[in-house]
């Protein structure tokens, strides 16, 4: 994406540059105490959301992922699908459709549960969102989608994927969700990407490799 990085080196020094990617010690909901954490709250301006999308379509070209439409869970879904589906036009000539559900039945105005793109049981979504904590979200909207119809879901494009076994569990939030809806999970960067991104100097924080790597170690899969 210029000056030799690659995109998802060029993505992780944005997540940084923004404050989104921060490093130290934090305590994360799951009590463990964490060497990094991002916070996707963090974008919050036009520039930033229009560069968040084109990491996504990119990942999206990378991966050859195929659909009739962009699907964007609300509320967070909604600005990367929309965000997403500018650069795939914009940059790659990929005219794809988008769409987002509600999370609350309108009674006036504009009916149904989906805004944007009517899709059809013949029709294959690609899912955005931005991080998997737990498998939730997609899980509503899967009951949503199979509500209306039975449309075809196989990818899902996320930010990072922590690579992190649940509190309790054998499989991280990723690979729970592919197990369970039988759809593959493509990350712009991994927690391994951001490890590798600090050892070649792409971003500051050699201090903390060590406690990435043990928490890597510790609780990864």
């Amino acid at each position: 994406m210029g000056n030799g990085l690659t995109y998802k080196e060029e993505f992780i020094k944005f997540m940084v540059n923004g404050g989104i990617l921060r490093f130290g010690e934090f305590t994360l909901k799951s009590g463990r105490l964490s060497p990094y954490f991002i916070n996707t709250g963090n974008y919050k301006s036009g520039s930033q959301i229009s560069k968040l999308g084109e990491f996504y379509a990119e990942c999206i070209m990378d991966n050859n992922i195929k659909g009739d439409a962009i699907f964007g869970p609300a509320y967070k879904g909604i600005p990367l699908a929309i965000a997403t589906g500018i650069i795939l036009n914009n940059k790659f000539g990929v005219d794809m459709n988008y769409c987002f559900d509600r999370k609350e039945v309108k009674d006036h105005g504009e009916g149904g549960m989906i805004i944007g793109y009517q899709f059809g049981e013949n029709d294959t979504l690609v899912f955005v969102d931005d991080v998997i904590t737990s498998g939730k979200a997609l899980r509503e909207s899967m009951e949503k989608i199979k509500g209306i119809c039975n449309a075809n879901v196989k990818d899902m494009v996320i930010s990072v994927d922590r690579m992190e076994i649940g509190k309790g569990g054998k499989k991280s939030a990723v690979q729970e969700v592919e197990e369970e809806f039988g759809i593959k999970v493509h990350s712009v960067v991994t927690m391994d990407d951001i490890i590798k991104a600090i050892e070649d100097g792409v971003v500051e924080g050699k201090e903390h490799l060590d406690a990435m790597k043990k928490y890597r170690e510790t609780y990864g899969v």
